[in-house]
């Protein structure tokens, strides 16, 4: 591993492992991107692909939002995508503007044309290297965060061809192929452990798994074919790294939808953050995870349109019913999706102070 400069926040550490803090770290998924108009001006000369590809792109996108917000947000996410791994795996995957794969995957017997083993390193090295380069850019102001999208999540896009409104194919790949879908959801999640290890040898100081159609899945379709590729994924992390003599670093859950599973995958999932939607209070996540893990969000990303006076009501309401006995304690502030690309960048600011002076201790 690199040598990288001190870190001088870890207020998003301390959260993800339960401490109490000062006041809420907070960041936001999505927040290297459209909303930016010094995100625009890249895209102007740059496929995104190419951007993810190109080290030195990702790096600056990654920090545009640092930059910009200094003192006011304690997490960088690296730029990147959930579906570089299924181009890892063989697949051919296009953004215009959505994600598009030309040739998905129709039939269990298309799972053929997928590589038998991937090479994370050689396939991916340029997520690695942008998040070394990250690292040393941010010179310790905030953690960086790696990621990956999840098993179900990408086996969805994989099948489907791109998104979709009902999971159509995907679901009927389950129900119909229940053995050959968990074989290639494991197939998915061994690609990511190795992802994702590779991604914290390269400087992640966090890592957030996104299983961003969790929600889709009956409950117990989500136990039978999600869960458990999202417990093999962290088991299978932690174990690599401390193999590797690497030390582990905190893994956070994005199950969106997922919130009757919020219980058993704080009980048994081997996370040490779960991230909830809009559409839990936090008060009830608090009560079914029952201290066992760390919380992250859960605003409504389109409350940043609501304006100055509707946004801040909702984070003092926000940080009122994440408290413990009173306290910050184990929560790290977040919207319960990705912002959207039309919010005023000035209203998310406006929301980073806000989070500031309502969680304060």
């Amino acid at each position: 591993m690199a040598d990288f400069p001190p870190l001088k926040n870890d207020l998003l550490l301390r959260a993800a492992r339960g401490e109490e803090t000062e006041r809420a770290p907070v960041w936001v998924m999505r927040q290297a991107g459209r909303y930016l108009p010094e995100f625009r001006k890249v895209r102007e000369d740059h496929e995104f692909f190419e951007i993810c590809r190109t080290p030195n792109l990702a790096t600056e996108i990654t920090v545009q939002p640092i930059r910009r917000y200094s003192g006011l947000v304690d997490a960088a996410i690296i730029f990147s995508d959930i579906l570089v791994v299924p181009q890892a795996m063989g697949m051919e995957v296009l953004m215009n503007p959505g994600p598009s794969f030309p040739d998905p995957l129709n039939t269990p017997e298309d799972v053929a044309k997928l590589r038998s083993e991937v090479d994370v390193k050689k396939e991916l090295g340029y997520v690695f290297e942008a998040i070394t380069m990250t690292r040393k850019e941010l010179n310790g102001e905030v953690p960086l965060i790696g990621f990956c999208g999840a098993p179900w999540t990408l086996f969805a896009y994989m099948v489907e061809g791109g998104g979709s409104k009902t999971l159509q194919k995907a679901k009927s790949w389950l129900f119909n192929h229940p053995n050959e879908s968990k074989a290639l959801l494991v197939r998915i999640a061994d690609v990511c452990i190795d992802f994702l290890v590779e991604q914290v040898k390269a400087g992640a100081q966090l890592l957030q798994v996104f299983d961003s159609w969790a929600g889709e899945l009956a409950p117990h379709h989500f136990a039978e074919f999600s869960y458990p590729t999202l417990q093999r994924i962290a088991e299978g992390v932690k174990r690599k790294l401390a193999e590797a003599g690497v030390p582990v670093v905190p893994m956070t859950l994005f199950a969106k939808g997922a919130n009757q599973s919020l219980a058993a995958l704080a009980q048994g999932a081997g996370y040490d953050v779960l991230g909830l939607d809009w559409c839990i209070e936090p008060s009830d996540a608090r009560a079914l995870v029952q201290g066992r893990t760390a919380l992250q969000g859960n605003m409504d990303p389109n409350m940043l349109y609501g304006g100055r006076d509707a946004i801040e009501r909702e984070v003092k309401r926000m940080a009122e019913s994440f408290r413990v006995a009173g306290k910050t304690k184990a929560w790290i502030a977040n919207l319960g999706h990705g912002i959207t690309p039309g919010v005023d960048p000035e209203d998310l600011k406006w929301f980073f102070q806000c989070v500031q002076k309502y969680s304060r201790n």
